[in-house]
């Protein structure tokens, strides 16, 4: 990648406010300001944020002239804390997108969303249609239970250890779950990993304080699927043990001009484990 686009350089704050409740929210913007906006939407996992989600696929995007706009979502990196004790966290989160598309002046933008990103994706088109042009779900789009894994997933179980204890140990055993392959996560950078969650203590505990106050965290938008007319590309790998694709054939059966591809070999970061297909097929998707 291009010295001239490092986390650093590109890193950006804003100030938006969501009711009577006012955030500073951390993005980094990423290629030409005049190329066409991509929105990119991190997961929840603890110590998340756009760069750590995302950075395997900017290269590749910004040659082709887009313009990235990575958010962190309140209670996530540099943004300022949340606490979610009621409601839905997913609309929240779309309603974060908005407010920052709207404070940068732009009016029209792709999303790429995995995990929560996906349901952050989706109720972000649900409440805002004329805002977005193309969807890439990966992970995530929509709650509810799999039919076929019993809930809370063994993913999930993981991830909610680790925002308990944030020990090295406990995040080898949620990432060993988390991608197919492991064998590339290093001790270091795993270590990275936890350094950067216990940066910021403060966005670990207030997921816990949140769960325990509002265990329903996430939209089931299921019933609402039809609603959302955007072209979608929906991503999955099959050994996902977080959100098993099933979640993905409902996103697929619920949208009506969605398309939707499965990994083999695959876990929960599609983007991550085959960061060069994902990336062709992105851009091929987003030239139709």
């Amino acid at each position: 990648m291009s010295k001239s686009y490092t986390e650093a350089s590109t890193s950006r704050f804003v100030r938006v406010r969501d009711g009577d409740a006012e955030y500073k929210v951390h993005y980094n913007d990423v290629g030409p300001a005049s190329g066409q906006a991509i929105v990119m939407l991190h997961g929840s996992g603890p110590g998340a944020t756009g760069w750590a989600n995302f950075h395997r696929n900017i290269e590749p995007l910004i040659a082709a002239g887009f313009r990235l706009l990575l958010i962190d979502m309140p209670g996530f990196g540099k943004s300022d804390v949340f606490l979610n004790t009621a409601g839905s966290r997913s609309d929240f989160n779309g309603r974060i997108v908005k407010l920052v598309l709207d404070q940068l002046d732009v009016e029209r933008a792709h999303v790429i969303g995995n995990s929560m990103g996906g349901h952050s994706t989706t109720a972000f088109a649900l409440a805002h249609p004329e805002r977005v042009g193309k969807l890439v779900l990966m992970g995530g789009g929509t709650g509810g239970p799999s039919q076929f894994v019993p809930m809370p997933t063994e993913g999930i179980k993981l991830i909610h250890l680790v925002y308990r204890e944030p020990t090295l140990e406990n995040v080898k055993r949620m990432m060993n779950v988390f991608v197919f392959d492991a064998g590339a996560l290093t001790d270091d950078l795993l270590q990275l990993r936890v350094d950067n969650m216990l940066a910021r203590r403060e966005h670990l505990d207030n997921w816990v304080k949140s769960l325990a106050a509002n265990p329903k965290q996430f939209s089931d938008y299921g019933a609402r699927l039809g609603e959302v007319k955007a072209p979608a590309l929906i991503i999955w790998g099959r050994d996902d043990r977080f959100v098993p694709f099933d979640i993905g054939l409902r996103l697929l059966w619920g949208m009506p001009n969605a398309e939707m591809h499965i990994f083999n070999r695959c876990g929960h970061w599609v983007q991550w484990e085959h960061a060069d297909k994902f990336n062709r097929m992105v851009l091929e998707f987003l030239a139709e």
